[in-house]
């Protein structure tokens, strides 16, 4: 048996401000059981709900040495089972004490996350779970690496674990000035460097990460080699090259049990590959008058279902969108972010109310309806890691169109008119023009070919994107760093 923990700042269904929490929580329930002892460990926030902390079991609690401090930190450990799985939640009311998992001050997260990556290291001993493997996700979880290979490199508890460090978004990497690292983590000064944790003058968590884990994943293929470049590169580029026997991309899945629209109890028809024609036509008409939409299957319904920022190529879509929203289509947008997006698609829900849905919010439920419901699913990224909004569109029979980024390209097949093959709608080039050509085409396909149309839809809802073949691949990557001597 082998033993496995996940470090990570949130964890459906605990807690989720993205995909990372999708990954996170789905990932230990697809690998084997029989070979894998997987356990998770997170912040114990007082933002996760009540229904879960309540059955939440205190194991025990203990005092430890935090950066320069002179006065110990105090680490509470909490236990709960979910689904097979055991959870360990991180306890310090002073740290993690908060309506959400992170908040607008940097400095203030950075420090609450270092804490949480020498917490985990000093409770492992103490609930004697002895990992083979610890598998780290982004720059919250970033400076365990590095204490492994530092603060507790003596330590006989951890001669033979091993690190894995995946990186779910390079953007983001928790960089602060060195004197504020060092008093956070009390690690000599030779370890801020420019081959270690220096970055242009200042200490990065995710570039610490990097240097010393065992080994280096992130979320496609595609990603895994755009970001040796400069242009994804974030600034790692360089150490990222260097690194590069050692990173390898694995595309994320979804988890098939909940995203399935055969059971889902959100959506108002359920369906499958084989009967999805009349339900997804009886889903589109309930949105429609749910949403105060015109009710008319004939229209091109296109969703866009995304944080509201510039990473996720909304500047082509205001660009375009007045010959988006055409008077045979409708577009349904769910998501919040920048202010600068939020106002322009509540603009052009008032300037085209038969034609618009601006819902400046994220529900879930909404957004199940909205994926049975859409005919099409644009996801025009600037760049994109994996993307899990392509995946649950395939599974749901929306067509996605998208930019060839990251797993956008790993995920989606482009339609070929020619060969009859394709699964959904890609463009090359970051250029609204470009993408506005490939949405009316789209469109062309939508209202002169249906039968075509309808077997892109069938195509997609046949492709296998569920964790088991993500699962065996990090199940392969566990095995053979576990024979390493």
């Amino acid at each position: 048996m082998k033993n496995i923990l996940f470090a990570s700042s949130e964890c459906v269904p605990f807690i989720k401000t993205g995909g990372l929490a999708d990954v996170v929580g789905a990932l230990p329930k697809y690998l084997d059981r029989n070979e894998y002892d997987v356990r998770v460990i997170m912040p114990y926030y007082t933002c996760i709900p009540a229904k879960y902390r309540d059955n939440f079991k205190y194991v025990t609690h203990f005092y430890m040495d935090f950066g320069k401090r002179i006065v110990g930190t105090h680490v509470g450990i909490m236990e709960y089972e979910y689904e097979g799985v055991k959870f360990y939640f991180v306890d310090n009311e002073y740290y993690f004490k908060c309506n959400t998992p992170y908040s607008s001050d940097l400095k203030w997260d950075i420090e609450r996350f270092t804490f949480f990556c020498k917490a985990v290291l000093a409770i492992m001993p103490v609930v004697n779970f002895c990992p083979d493997i610890i598998h780290c996700h982004d720059w919250q979880a970033s400076l365990i690496p590095v204490f492994l290979k530092s603060t507790f490199a003596s330590h006989p508890f951890y001669n033979h674990t091993k690190s894995i460090m995946t990186i779910h978004n390079l953007r983001f990497q928790g960089v602060w000035n060195i004197d504020t690292f060092k008093y956070n983590t009390n690690l000599p000064d030779y370890m801020f460097t420019p081959d270690k944790l220096e970055y242009k003058k200042d200490a990065n968590m995710l570039k610490g990460g990097l240097v010393y884990a065992d080994y280096i994943t992130t979320v496609s293929e595609t990603y895994a080699d755009e970001i040796k470049y400069p242009f994804y590169g974030e600034g790692l580029d360089g150490l990222l090259r260097a690194k590069k026997m050692q990173l390898r991309g694995i595309v994320n899945g979804i988890d098939y049990q909940i995203f399935n629209p055969a059971t889902d109890e959100h959506i108002y028809s359920k369906y499958s590959s084989k009967n999805f024609r009349k339900a997804k036509a009886e889903n589109k008409r309930k949105l429609q008058e749910q949403l105060g939409l015109p009710q008319n299957p004939d229209k091109y319904m296109i969703a866009i279902i995304s944080r509201l920022t510039d990473q996720k190529g909304l500047d082509l879509v205001e660009y375009a969108l007045e010959r988006i929203v055409d008077s045979n289509t409708q577009l349904v947008v769910i998501g919040t972010g920048e202010s600068r997006y939020e106002n322009m698609f509540k603009h052009y829900a008032w300037k085209y109310k038969d034609r618009v849905s601006a819902n400046i919010l994220y529900s879930d439920d909404l957004a199940h309806k909205l994926y049975a419901a859409a005919d099409a699913m644009l996801v025009p990224s600037l760049f994109e890691p994996c993307g899990l909004t392509q995946l649950m569109s395939l599974r749901y029979g929306t067509v996605p169109i998208v930019r060839e980024t990251g797993g956008l390209k790993d995920t989606v097949e482009p339609y070929n008119e020619f060969e009859g093959t394709g699964t959904g709608f890609s463009f090359k080039n970051y250029n609204a023009d470009e993408m506005l050509s490939v949405i009316n085409y789209s469109k062309k396909v939508y209202f002169e070919t249906p039968k075509e149309w309808d077997n892109i839809i069938k195509r997609g809802m046949e492709k296998d994107f569920s964790w088991n073949n993500s699962a065996k691949q990090y199940e392969g990557i566990y095995n053979w760093m576990c024979s390493w001597e």
